[in-house]
């Protein structure tokens, strides 16, 4: 079984990513790499938040791991770098930056989120607090009721017995 450098592997990867978007089939027979090797070659660099290929064919439709990873990437490049990256990436400039603008929306919310999240809870507590007690409430009815019933049924039955008794 060959052993391929971490070189070799990027420079196969990169050609599964855009411009060429070739598929693991086609850098598999232009390569002679076995396909299940891409597809473990792929899966691991996605689980080190590389962006790499899913079955998703453009970039909008990408994961947002993969999205982070290259707004992740490019925070610290300037405009230049930033459009010879996105140039051999295959991405235009707007959409790394649309990724960025969400992604720091998501950190904003998050605040906003919480303190929902938690008068939610509140409210949530309160609710289920009133239920309790009409639960309660219901409860002591039926048994009320239920014991009213059984009343009932032994008094007819008595009062059956004394008509007998005549």
């Amino acid at each position: 079984m060959p052993r391929y450098s971490e070189e070799r592997k990027q420079a196969v990867l990169s050609k599964l990513l855009p411009p060429l978007n070739m598929t693991v089939a086609e850098v598999s027979r232009v390569e002679g790499i076995g396909q299940q090797t891409l597809y473990n070659w792929r899966d691991k660099a996605k689980l080190q938040g590389r962006p790499v290929p899913g079955n998703k064919p453009t970039p909008d439709q990408w994961s947002p791991e993969a999205k982070l990873a290259v707004v992740i990437e490019t925070g610290a490049l300037n405009e230049a770098e930033l459009s010879e990256y996105c140039r051999a990436k295959g991405l235009y400039v707007e959409q790394v930056k649309a990724w960025k603008a969400d992604s720091l929306k998501g950190f904003a919310s998050s605040r906003e989120q919480e303190l929902e999240a938690r008068q939610q809870r509140k409210a949530d507590r309160k609710e289920i607090k009133q239920l309790k007690r009409e639960l309660r409430h219901k409860e002591k009815a039926l048994a009320e009721t239920a014991a009213l019933l059984v009343l009932r049924k032994k008094l007819d039955a008595l009062w059956e017995n004394d008509s007998e008794d005549d």
